[in-house]
C-alpha cells in the first residue's frame, strides 16, 4: 500500500496570481496491514496555532488545487487543513479503494488535527458528498458544514436497500477486473503545456495557466516527461458500490448549520443540480445559493466571492 510513482527530479512550483503553497506539510498513517502502511498527505496553510478548518478535494483532484482559495481563508485567521486522498496527490497508492475507506482516511485526518473536538469543514464535489456522509454519521466533528457543489442530481433514480445489496458483488467484480487490467498501468507522461491541455478537457472553463500551474503542483517529472501524482487505476465513480445522487439523502438530517453552493453554469465534470431539487433536502436553517456565472470549480473561478461567501457563514474564527 505505498506510492509506485517515484520522481526523478522535483522543480519548483510555477506561479499564479493570488496561489500560494502550503505553510505545512505531514503525513499520517491511516491504516497498517502487517508491515505494511498507508499514510495521508496533509497540507495546511496559515498558523499552526489558528483554529482549524477543514477542506476535502473532489475526485480525480488534490489538495493543492486549493492554492488559491485557501489562502483566503487563512489570511482570515483559519488554519486551513486539506489532504490527498488515498491514491491522490503525495498520498500513498491503496490495493483498492472505495467510498467507506475514504470515510476513515477522514475520520482518522479529522481526529489527528482536531483531538476529537468539533470544527468547520468545507467540501468541494465527492469531498462535499464525503462530508454529507461523515457529517450525518459523525454529527461531533462538526461545527458547521460548506457544501460547494457537491450535491448531486437525484434525477437517477434511487434503489431500495435490497436492490443496493444486489448491486454490490457487481460492483465489486467490476472494480476487480479493472484493477486486473490496469495493475501495471502507468499515466502517460507529457509536457507541462501536454498535461495542462488534456486536463483542460475536464475542466474547459479553467484557464491554461492555471492548469499549467495545477501540473507544477500535482504532477512529478521524471525522465520522459511530467505525469499526474494519481493512481492510474482510480477512474471517474470508482468509489466502490455507491451512487453520488445518495449523498442528497444525507442532507436532511443534518444537525450543524449547513451552506451548500451549486454551479450556475454547465460544466462537463458538474452535477447538473438545480434549485428545485436539493431545497427539499435541505436541512431545518440550512442555506443554499447558486454560484452566478461560475461551474463546478466555482472556487477556483471566483475564488475572492466564493471565499467572502464561506467567511460570512461560518463567522469568526473561535
Amino acid at each position: 500500500m505505498s506510492d509506485v510513482s517515484e520522481a526523478v527530479e522535483s522543480v519548483a512550483a510555477g506561479s499564479y496570481p493570488g496561489a500560494r503553497a502550503p505553510d505545512r506539510h505531514y503525513r499520517v498513517v491511516v491504516a497498517t496491514a502487517g508491515a505494511s502502511t498507508l499514510s495521508i498527505a496533509v497540507h495546511e496553510w496559515g498558523d499552526a496555532e489558528a483554529p482549524p478548518l477543514m477542506l476535502a478535494h473532489g475526485g480525480l483532484d488534490f489538495a493543492r488545487t486549493f492554492d488559491v482559495f485557501a489562502p483566503l481563508l487563512a489570511d482570515a485567521g483559519w488554519r486551513v487543513v486539506s489532504w490527498d486522498q488515498r491514491g491522490h496527490g503525495d498520498s500513498d497508492h491503496a490495493l483498492l479503494y472505495s467510498w467507506e475507506g475514504d470515510l476513515r482516511d477522514a475520520s482518522v485526518v479529522f481526529d489527528h488535527v482536531t483531538g476529537g473536538r468539533p470544527v468547520p469543514a468545507i467540501g468541494h464535489s465527492k469531498g462535499g458528498a464525503l462530508l454529507l456522509h461523515l457529517a450525518d454519521s459523525h454529527p461531533y466533528r462538526f461545527l458547521r458544514v460548506v457544501n460547494i457543489d457537491g450535491l448531486p442530481s437525484r434525477r437517477n433514480p434511487d434503489v431500495v436497500e435490497r436492490e443496493r445489496t444486489k448491486m454490490q458483488p457487481r460492483e465489486i467484480v467490476d472494480w476487480l477486473d479493472h484493477r486486473r487490467r490496469t495493475a501495471t498501468a502507468v499515466r502517460r507522461p507529457g509536457t507541462i503545456d501536454e498535461l495542462a491541455q488534456r486536463r483542460r478537457l475536464m475542466n474547459p472553463r479553467l484557464s491554461l495557466e492555471w492548469l499549467r500551474y495545477l501540473v507544477t503542483v500535482g504532477a512529478f517529472e521524471s525522465e520522459d516527461g511530467w505525469r499526474w501524482k494519481l493512481d492510474p487505476t482510480l477512474r471517474f465513480g470508482g468509489f466502490g458500490p455507491w451512487r453520488p445522487e445518495w449523498a442528497l439523502t444525507k442532507l436532511v438530517g443534518l444537525a450543524m448549520p449547513f451552506f451548500g453552493m451549486i454551479a450556475g453554469e454547465e460544466d462537463p465534470l458538474g452535477w447538473g443540480t438545480v434549485p428545485e431539487e436539493v431545497v427539499p433536502q435541505l436541512p431545518v436553517g440550512g442555506r443554499l445559493e447558486v454560484v452566478e456565472g461560475a461551474g463546478h470549480f466555482a472556487h477556483i473561478e471566483q475564488p475572492d466571492v466564493v471565499a467572502g461567501k464561506v467567511l460570512e457563514f461560518l463567522g469568526a474564527p473561535s
